[in-house]
């Protein structure tokens, strides 16, 4: 006799006592943000679609309500049934669990809290603490880093600071990838440019919660390492590599290649992790507190670099030629620039790339990135574009050049919206477009047979950045004031960037809390080298598409797989970074 203890059996080690079938956010929600969570069952139950929360510690029964028409997503779980359950009304704070009824057997969500600042006031100084834990500072990191050498060349530079790049690699990137030319992701420089981001758009909340010290320094931290790492000529060293060993002086600045091969091409690009790093350092020198450095020489070192890549830029992109990644990375870096010395040159070269990128918008709405037609899908800055244009648009007046990007802007956010929308999608997971064997077609996660040779994993960074562009761009193009607004944005956007951020903190088919020592569930803990490993508050890669489907259909997680399982469980820099991005986003309405 089958019961509501044997739903959905989802391949999860980790999960417990047969897989739990209620699956939501396990950390928190705001208490003005659409809430939801959903229930699995096999298509041969009939359940009671009833479903009611009570108070986690009293058992009192605080709302009901009917679950949704069944879905399925026959890739993911053949003969399964998925019930979203809607309670986004509730807005008491407190903490509570969602059950529902199959006979005389109840099945009971993990517990998570509702409230003003609930899941940010949590999560924030968390990230900030894993941030501060994955600084490269132990004793034998700073003397080697003092001399970091440059790969083929007796040189050596000082690259102390900045931060390990995974718990389990403690490399420092600015990005890593390159070879690959279309999916470079933001690392080092990234961090810091949303430390400073937060830090900006939410001060009397993060001082509320006795953190604003804490991400400022941590923001300082960054720049400063970003600010040695700028050589003499102008151009940024991309990547310190340890090689994955344990003695400290196997480190080399290099440029990485599949499968750790290196070379001395290790000048950053826009796309590279140069124009973030400009971005940082513009942005840097408008705080009210200072690292290592000046105010003044932040703001002269990124002048310098913007300068250095204006005229050198092609020669360092691996095959010479600009692409969209290039196009919003130097957008952000001339708007900080813009922003921080109303030099008008700057504003002028933010809005060739403004244009740039909307020249790149399809007909069907997604970026394109090449100068073809290859649709732009990377694993960790999907949101990208739009939160750089968006930011682009705090500073510009004309109105022409306005009516662009936000048009562009609306129309990235229309396709996000439908794309996700075109099939069943119960937990209202992102879908994107990508090119496959000449063939542009949509899926839920990235193809794993891809320009890198061998690199795909968890989309975690891709799904909070999108959150992020939900949210900042949907407050331009569809904003929302009134009485039940969430976010600031429509109603569609709002539940898609909490979806989103719910599937990072669990309420996804494998029942993880991918924020470490947070819900119920989390992946087990990787150690790293210098005593360096997961964190509290750092966040995991996450889920992909099945493991040996090149096009990244079906899906998966893996807690071992024989050394590869770092796909899933490792914890990556960028996820915290759009994580806390998201998370910026959804509390800025309340900071003011």
């Amino acid at each position: 006799m089958k019961t509501l203890c044997t739903l959905v059996l989802f391949a999860c080690c980790g999960c417990t006592a047969m897989g739990q079938q209620v699956y939501v956010n396990q950390v928190a929600f705001e208490q003005h943000s659409p809430k939801h969570a959903v229930v699995a069952a096999d298509d041969s139950m009939k359940i009671d679609r009833a479903f009611w929360l009570e108070a986690a510690a009293t058992g009192e029964k605080v709302r009901s309500g009917v679950l949704e028409a069944p879905q399925q997503v026959p890739e993911w779980r053949p003969h399964t049934n998925f019930y979203v359950a809607d309670f986004s009304t509730l807005e008491l704070a407190g903490t509570y669990v969602l059950k529902v009824k199959k006979g005389n057997m109840v099945t009971s969500s993990a517990p998570f809290s509702i409230g003003p600042n609930a899941l940010t006031a949590q999560a924030i100084p968390a990230i900030l603490h894993y941030y501060n834990k994955q600084k490269a500072n132990t004793p034998e990191e700073w003397a080697a880093d003092a001399h970091a050498q440059l790969f083929g060349s007796n040189k050596t530079v000082d690259l102390r600071g900045g931060w390990c790049d995974a718990s389990g690699d403690v490399s420092k990137y600015f990005s890593h990838l390159a070879y690959a030319n279309f999916m470079s992701p933001q690392q080092i420089p990234l961090v810091t440019w949303s430390l400073l981001s937060a830090a900006e758009s939410m001060p009397n909340l993060l001082h509320r919660w006795g953190v604003e010290d804490s991400i400022n320094n941590e923001a300082m931290w960054g720049a400063d390492y970003i600010l040695r790492d700028l050589s003499d000529s102008g151009y940024f060293y991309m990547t310190l590599f340890t090689y994955f060993k344990k003695d400290p002086k196997a480190r080399r600045v290099v440029g990485l290649l599949a499968n750790s091969v290196t070379t001395n091409d290790y000048q950053c690009a826009f796309r590279e992790g140069g124009g973030m790093a400009i971005a940082a350092l513009a942005r840097a020198a408008r705080l009210h507190v200072h690292g290592d450095a000046t105010n003044a020489e932040y703001l002269a070192g990124a002048e310098r670099a913007f300068a250095h890549l204006l005229v050198n830029n092609l020669r360092y992109c691996d095959d010479h030629k600009e692409n969209i990644i290039d196009d919003y990375c130097a957008l952000l870096a001339a708007t900080e620039l813009w922003i921080t010395t109303n030099n008008p040159d700057y504003g002028n070269e933010a809005r060739k790339r403004a244009a740039n990128l909307n020249a790149r918008m399809s007909a069907a709405g997604y970026f394109i990135a090449d100068d073809g037609s290859r649709p732009f899908w990377p694993a960790s800055d999907a949101g990208m574009p739009v939160v750089a244009l968006a930011r682009y648009l705090s500073m510009e007046k004309e109105p022409g050049a306005r009516r662009a990007a936000l048009a562009t802007i609306k129309k990235a956010l229309d396709y996000n919206l439908r794309v996700s929308a075109a099939v069943s999608n119960p937990f209202g997971y992102a879908r994107q477009s990508f090119r496959f064997k000449g063939t542009v077609k949509d899926g839920f996660f990235i193809p794993h047979d891809n320009e890198t040779g061998w690199w795909w994993q968890g989309e975690n960074a891709r799904l909070a950045s999108l959150a992020t562009a939900a949210i900042v761009g949907g407050r331009l193009v569809y904003p929302n004031s009134g009485e039940n607004a969430r976010f600031g944005v429509k109603p569609a956007l709002a539940a898609f960037a909490a979806s989103q951020v719910s599937w990072v903190l669990g309420c996804n088919p494998y029942n993880m809390c991918f924020m470490y020592q947070f819900g119920q569930h989390n992946v087990p803990y990787m150690h790293s080298n210098y005593g360096h490993g997961s964190e509290k508050g750092g966040v995991s890669n996450g889920i992909t598409g099945k493991d040996g489907n090149p096009d990244g259909s079906g899906i998966d997680f893996k807690e071992e797989a024989e050394g590869n399982e770092w796909r899933w469980t490792e914890q990556w820099i960028p996820h915290a970074a759009w994580l806390l991005q998201a998370l910026a986003a959804m509390a800025d309405g309340q900071e003011k």
